[in-house]
């Protein structure tokens, strides 16, 4: 998933999510109705469909102003394989995930 997340065993609504979110930052004013009809065809009610967007449009936000004004990527932005790897069911300050019922 971190190359592509195409080549990765998704369930067929998270690929169709991803799909979206690919659609919605490269192509915004192509999304139709067509586009959430199909989430929602993947049992995505309109709340989750609005988080999804939302979330996607920060992202996309946030990508945007950084880019403009030349913000440098943080080292830890850009794990190498192995250290992703490492990292993964971890959060980016290195703790253990929680454990079902901890908080």
């Amino acid at each position: 998933m971190i190359d592509d997340y195409r080549r990765a065993e998704l369930s067929p609504a998270d690929r169709a999510l991803c799909d979206y979110a690919v659609k919605l930052t490269l192509a915004p004013g192509a999304m139709t109705e067509r586009d959430v009809d199909d989430l929602r065809g993947h049992g995505f009610d309109d709340a989750a469909i609005t988080i999804a967007v939302q979330v996607i449009g920060y992202f996309n936000y946030i990508n945007r102003v950084a880019d403009g004004l030349g913000v440098d990527d943080e080292p830890w932005m850009k794990p190498s394989r192995e250290q992703w790897d490492r990292r993964r069911g971890r959060d980016y300050l290195g703790e253990q995930p929680a454990r079902a019922g901890s908080l």
